[in-house]
């Protein structure tokens, strides 16, 4: 989100439209052995398998198979992938009515006692700074973590701009997110939702890519789950809109979907999210009360007033989760600064990450660019160690 005062340049993100035409999905969750990506003879599928439209969750039953009775999701179905697998090549696909069978290809992992995965945020990735995600890349590829999770604004701008520039951008993310060695999963940010600031894009609400829809189109399901070394990882879309303007809230059909999501994971199954817009911060208390352009602290929402940069109904999301789960940690970006916040009596940790793009700056505070390093030990996870980027070029 914000440089602390300097970076407040931040968008929004369309309500969830239902795919056109409601249609059953069919498929099947198989062992890949020799991992081409193929079902061949005597490759079994995999029982027990969490398969979703992002509205329903299927099971898939003793032969891997699952149907998802009248989609009406995306137009994305993704796999949940168990502990000790993975997927072979992505974890979502496109689906069309009247498509065949969905086929998702897992490989057996081995299922570690320590592993770490790598939290990063705000790429802001453009031909000017795409050195700077290039030093992630490189940083991490050398730490060896099990995944890289980034928590939005992936790209430079995509709200404000037209079609061309914003896809642009979403190709440049895409090119440099594929060089990775090991997985990169991502969830969107303000910056994300394509042409929704109409009077600066001049796009129309009707063009395919409107809104969260040039997300779908480049990475999936803006909101999924996964299961790593015993732990139920779940990202969440926390950028809601009203008209032009974003604000942190985790919508409706979403939140359905999480205790969905939740139901068909054991109950002693730790769970760690991450969304872009956090929980909870107290950075915009250093940042202190705006009311200007372009994101100013609060909104009006059906005659209510609420708080833009953290998710208005986080308490509802927490409990959800809490009701039958352990919940160690909640992870955010958005607010370009590391923070740590945890309160007395609360099991969940609330923890940002740093912006990848570059420093922050303001309110006499210099916060530093970087990510930050878990490592996961018998299922316990540590406070995180920060690895900083260093300053950006002036030629920036």
């Amino acid at each position: 989100m914000l440089a602390i005062r300097s970076v407040l340049v931040l968008s929004l993100v369309v309500t969830p439209a239902a795919v056109a035409t409601a249609a059953d999905v069919i498929g099947v969750v198989y062992r890949d052995t020799n991992g081409n990506g193929r079902r061949d003879p005597g490759e079994p599928g995999i029982a027990g398998v969490a398969v979703s439209d992002q509205v329903q969750v299927a099971v898939t039953g003793p032969d891997g198979a699952f149907q998802i009775s009248g989609s009406a999701g995306h137009g994305i179905v993704f796999v949940s992938a168990p502990t000790g697998y993975r997927t072979v090549g992505a974890f979502w696909k496109a689906i069309a009515a009247g498509e065949g069978p969905v086929e998702f290809p897992l490989i057996r992992i081995p299922v570690p006692a320590e592993f770490t995965f790598v939290h990063a945020s705000d790429t802001h990735i453009s031909p000017a700074s795409r050195d700077r995600t290039q030093r992630l890349r490189a940083l991490v590829d050398s730490l060896r973590p099990a995944f890289t999770i980034i928590t939005g604004d992936l790209v430079r701008d995509a709200l404000r701009v037209p079609e061309t520039e914003a896809t642009s951008y979403y190709d440049l993310f895409q090119a440099e997110a594929a060089r990775f060695t090991s997985p990169v999963y991502t969830v969107p940010g303000n910056h994300e939702n394509f042409g929704i600031e109409r009077d600066k894009s001049h796009v129309s609400a009707d063009h395919p890519l409107y809104g969260r829809a040039m997300y779908h189109h480049y990475r999936g399901p803006d909101y999924y789950s996964f299961n790593y070394g015993g732990i139920h990882f779940v990202g969440l879309n926390s950028v809601d809109i009203e008209d032009q303007s974003y604000y942190g809230h985790v919508d409706s059909v979403q939140a359905e979907w999480l205790v969905r999501d939740l139901a068909v994971v054991p109950a002693r199954t730790p769970v760690v999210t991450f969304n872009h817009i956090p929980f909870f911060t107290a950075v915009e208390t250093i940042n202190g009360y705006m009311d200007g352009p372009p994101a100013p602290s609060v909104i009006t929402i059906r005659g209510k007033a609420a708080f833009r940069h953290s998710v208005q109904n986080a308490g509802q999301i927490i409990s959800r989760i809490r009701t039958g789960h352990p919940y160690p940690m909640a992870l955010g970006g958005h607010m370009h600064v590391r923070e740590r916040l945890r309160y007395e009596g609360v099991p969940t940790r609330f923890y940002q990450t740093a912006a990848v793009v570059g420093p922050s700056e303001g309110s006499g505070l210099t916060m530093p660019s970087g990510f930050v390093v878990y490592r996961v030990r018998s299922g316990v996870i540590d406070d995180g160690r920060f690895v900083p980027l260093g300053a950006t070029p002036a030629n920036h």
